[in-house]
């Protein structure tokens, strides 16, 4: 048996690697490729996570990623729908290790602005029976982003990419114009969203799971 550290960096870097040829595949228009890398990436991140004793929340966020990633490969408004749900499990997964930190207020002033905005803009464009699920989707992904901010900049900066890489499906669901290789920016921004909430989640629970030293708290 591999010794945890070793198991962890070949996870590590599968999941990196996995990434390289999902972005690489994208820019050269390689369907193939990108069809076999994106659903690699969620249970290689969820390994790694696992292998290092994350909270088993986060594992399970992580493999709702995964869903919602294989149904979002399936051109039909069911599988859009489907995934949407499965992301949406995760990000309750996400708020529920966030529960009982704060967030500073004007970051939470900062996303409820930006979800009056954006809603309301992208409404009329969106598809009719896509409309409500995608405004309650936002309401739940700009929680997400809020509630991570709690937790550094690491999780903090992985929310808000979350929400930029949904932003820009939604744009694209809107047919709203979009930036050259759009599917390239929104699987960069989703790959390092989930990787930075991995990181800042594992940093923050082995830092409250280190004993305190011996003596501390003794008068």
């Amino acid at each position: 048996m591999r010794p945890p550290a070793t198991l962890s960096r070949v996870l590590l870097g599968g999941f990196l690697l996995a990434v390289a040829v999902d972005l690489g595949s994208l820019l050269l228009g390689a369907d193939l490729g990108h069809r076999i890398a994106k659903p690699l990436l969620m249970p290689l991140l969820a390994g790694y996570a696992a292998s290092r004793g994350a909270p088993r929340l986060l594992v399970v966020a992580l493999l709702f990623g995964w869903g919602g990633d294989v149904l979002l490969l399936f051109d039909a408004d069911p599988a859009f729908l489907a995934g949407m749900g499965s992301f949406a499990v995760g990000h309750v997964c996400y708020l529920a290790l966030f529960a009982g930190r704060r967030a500073p207020a004007p970051l939470g002033l900062g996303y409820a602005l930006a979800l009056l905005v954006a809603v309301p803009l992208l409404w009329s464009d969106l598809p009719a029976g896509l409309r409500i699920p995608v405004a309650g989707y936002a309401l739940l992904l700009a929680a997400t982003a809020y509630r991570a901010g709690a937790l550094g900049a690491l999780t903090g900066a992985g929310g808000a990419l979350f929400l930029l890489s949904d932003t820009l499906i939604a744009s694209d669901l809107a047919e709203w114009p979009q930036l050259p290789a759009p599917d390239f920016w929104v699987m960069a921004t989703y790959a390092a969203a989930q990787f930075l909430l991995t990181t800042g989640i594992l940093t923050t629970h082995r830092a409250s799971a280190v004993p305190p030293p011996a003596g501390a708290g003794r008068p």
